[in-house]
């Protein structure tokens, strides 16, 4: 399956309406140890994306993933713009040196969610959005270095997701708001490790729908 810009629009689509979906689940989540504007501040940038949808299509994936950054790192705001904003840069960058292929995919997916840990100073296990991101970024490294078939694959990431999404519930929280509840941050899913995985596995059902019955 050969990926290219042109399936961008069906993405931002699929990730605009399940996020419109699962809201008022985010939202209660955040409201619990966050500020409680996580996905308003997310929608503010999947709108824009939305706007931009037909001419992000037209470009190469480096293109496209510049200005997908530049795009949410302006329009989000807060934390998630920012950590949004520098993977999708981070992505660019590394897409210069890699083709889009299985293996390409994996290494430069793996540079974005470093350029994510550095900028907002976090890896696994502190109750964030990387707790689904590493474990993604990881297992995709590891499939491609052991040839795993691609629908094998899309499975696997979204098991992976859900996996890290739901081991936030018992973390104990050490950035942002959240902190400052310290024990009573657990029992709570992070809402930014939520959005995350609904993301990735609306990506993985459009990709996997898309190996099913290639145009």
């Amino acid at each position: 399956m050969k990926l290219t810009p042109a399936l961008l629009p069906q993405l931002i689509e699929v990730i605009a309406d399940v996020i419109e979906k699962n809201a008022e689940e985010v939202t209660a989540l955040d409201q619990a140890i966050g500020d409680g504007d996580h996905v308003i501040n997310l929608q503010r940038g999947i709108n824009a994306l939305m706007l931009q949808r037909q001419e992000l299509s037209q470009l190469d994936w480096v293109a496209a993933f510049q200005k997908i950054g530049m795009t949410l790192m302006s329009a989000v705001g807060g934390a998630s713009g920012s950590l949004y904003g520098t993977l999708f840069i981070a992505l660019s960058k590394a897409a210069r040196e890699q083709s889009l292929d299985q293996q390409g995919f994996a290494d430069i997916f793996s540079h974005g969610v470093e350029a994510v840990k550095q900028r907002g100073k976090a890896v696994a296990g502190e109750k964030t959005m990387l707790d689904v991101f590493i474990p993604v970024a990881d297992y995709l490294r590891t499939a491609a270095e052991n040839s795993v078939m691609l629908p094998d694959v899309l499975t696997k990431v979204s098991q992976v997701a859900i996996k890290g999404m739901e081991s936030t519930r018992d973390m104990l929280a050490t950035k942002g708001r959240a902190s400052f509840l310290e024990e009573r941050s657990r029992g709570h899913i992070d809402a930014g490790a939520k959005t995350g995985q609904l993301m990735i596995c609306a990506i993985v059902d459009v990709l996997t729908k898309q190996l099913a019955s290639p145009a």
